[in-house]
């Protein structure tokens, strides 16, 4: 007799797992795991840190873990510390209707920045979290930006309030329930935020000091499609100069913000008129 692991039969498989399961694939499971886990942090996990996150050990996760660095989903640095890489991120802006967004909206992200003389950035919500796609920077000397694949908070920016304004009440009871709060995302009331999103769509879009770095106004515009259905939102880090240098002020930037939105939903097929 061989010493080496007996395949397993499909009947075996399902046997071992819980109720309700047909088929299991225990290996992708830990892949899995792993990926999800790595997703809620930012300063990485050593393969201790991780098994320990998982409630595994060691010589479950080993062999997972140097897959997919080998494969490019994760990375460590000279700490040992697993990270998270973009490949994900690359492979989701692969699919068309992603791929499609970004083409349409870079000529007008372009001349956004161009008029309000300030950086932008597109964002979507996908998989519980807000990610940008796209961003332009500013033709100034100097200017704010988020990087392309970044997450950011659901219930506390103004282009998560944005997304989820915009939404059926089905659809945003979904997206909070499946939502993953990123690092040093603050806890908001339910009450006050159904409040904000009201005050939302009343006026068009969401505008609110950034919590994370002081100076910063971000104003979010929703991006419409058929229906009127939110696909995603238009962000400018607002950075206001003291040098007396003339530019677009923040109300300004609004009617701006407000001409480039309307005419990108009208290419994503939303029609005001009927609306």
């Amino acid at each position: 007799m061989s010493d080496l692991p007996q395949e397993e039969t499909p009947e075996a498989v399902v046997s071992a797992e819980p109720k309700g399961i047909r088929y299991a694939a225990p290996a992708l499971e830990k892949g899995l795991d792993i990926l999800e886990a790595l997703s809620e942090t930012s300063e990485g996990y050593t393969l201790n840190e991780l098994c320990q996150a998982l409630g595994r050990n060691v010589n479950e996760i080993f062999r997972m873990a140097v897959t997919l660095q080998r494969r490019g989903y994760i990375q460590a640095d000279q700490n040992d510390r697993y990270t998270l890489t973009l490949k994900m991120f690359q492979l989701a802006q692969r699919q068309q209707p992603i791929k499609s967004l970004v083409s349409t909206a870079l000529p007008l992200l372009h001349e956004l920045a161009e008029r309000a003389r300030q950086s932008c950035h597109l964002s979507i919500f996908q998989n519980g979290r807000v990610i940008i796609i796209a961003q332009v920077d500013s033709p100034e000397r100097w200017s704010f930006g988020l990087k392309i694949g970044v997450v950011m908070g659901l219930t506390d920016t103004s282009s998560g309030h944005v997304l989820l304004a915009y939404q059926d009440e089905v659809e945003r009871t979904r997206m909070l329930s499946s939502h993953i709060r990123v690092e040093g995302e603050l806890q908001m009331d339910p009450g006050q935020l159904f409040a904000l999103l009201k005050e939302v769509r009343v006026q068009g879009y969401a505008s609110m000091p950034s919590i994370q770095i002081q100076g910063i106004t971000n104003i979010a515009f929703p991006i419409l499609s058929m229906g009127g259905k939110v696909v995603a939102a238009v962000n400018i880090p607002h950075i206001a100069r003291i040098d007396g240098t003339l530019r677009p002020d923040i109300e300004q930037i609004k009617g701006i913000m407000t001409n480039i939105c309307g005419r990108l939903s009208a290419r994503m097929g939303y029609d005001s008129e009927s609306a």
